[in-house]
């Protein structure tokens, strides 16, 4: 049986390992834009003409009470929601009491429903990761004291 070190050299021409050098790709120019995936034109080169008809038989069983044909046409007609940009008046949140301020102000703008509650609840988890990072520096800067 060979030892291990070895095999190492024996397979060590073999090996590929790493082609491009570091910081420089093999496509520098990256994928062509508006190039689609092999599966996309496969699929789109199926159908051909018949997207259309099919699409209107898919809307007519939905029509007709078809739950799975619903299903197809609304994931289709209105996909899942990504998340959107929330606006909202937020002020400085630089100090502790700033963020008791900032949590009244979220709270607000879910009453008068300018964001919904999920969004809200995403933001005051910002918040409260801004509350630590506020409170971490504080023990930061009285520990540097001594």
């Amino acid at each position: 049986m060979e030892n291990v070190d070895d095999l190492a050299v024996n397979t060590a021409k073999k090996q590929r390992g790493k082609p491009f050098e570091k910081g420089k790709s093999g496509n520098p120019n990256g994928r062509p834009k508006g190039s689609r995936n092999k599966t996309t034109l496969a699929t789109l080169e199926l159908l051909g003409d018949e997207a259309e008809e099919i699409t209107r038989i898919a809307i007519e069983k939905a029509k007709d009470g078809d739950i799975a044909a619903i299903k197809l046409v609304m994931d289709r007609i209105c996909p899942p929601r990504k998340d959107m940009p929330v606006s909202f008046e937020l002020g400085n949140a630089q100090t502790l009491k700033s963020l008791v301020v900032a949590v009244d102000q979220l709270l607000q703008s879910i009453s008068n429903g300018e964001i919904a509650p999920s969004e809200a609840q995403i933001v005051a988890a910002l918040i409260e990761q801004q509350r630590k990072t506020i409170v971490s520096s504080m023990q930061f800067f009285i520990l540097d004291d001594f």
